[in-house]
């Protein structure tokens, strides 16, 4: 691991970034980058935030950006957010509001 960035508590379900980030695991930085520009799912905003923070993490380092690859992305979930929503007869229906802890790693290529 050269380099590491995370965000937490995103407002998104889990599930829907780990079809996204399956898209990026084990490619480029800087291609990974292009993936998710010229993407249009909505966890992409998040994933590319994170992804250039890492990148930014190793610059400071003084590692060269052509030689790192995500070596290890994971997207695990955060607390939900209980509400409710009007039912039928005066009743509720529960709501689970997802959220994401998304971690990236980035390393040399070999």
């Amino acid at each position: 691991m050269i380099a590491k960035a995370e965000g937490k508590f995103l407002r998104i379900s889990p599930s829907k970034v780990s079809q996204v980030m399956n898209l990026i695991r084990g490619k480029s930085a800087k291609e990974a980058v292009s993936i998710l520009f010229h993407l249009n799912k909505r966890p992409k905003e998040y994933l590319i935030k994170i992804l250039k923070s890492a990148i930014a993490n190793a610059k400071v380092k003084g590692f060269n950006i052509e030689q790192l690859y995500i070596s290890k992305i994971v997207c695990n979930p955060g607390p939900s957010w209980k509400r409710f929503k009007a039912a039928a007869f005066g009743r509720a229906q529960p709501i689970l509001k997802r959220t994401s802890h998304i971690k990236i790693e980035l390393d040399l290529k070999k």
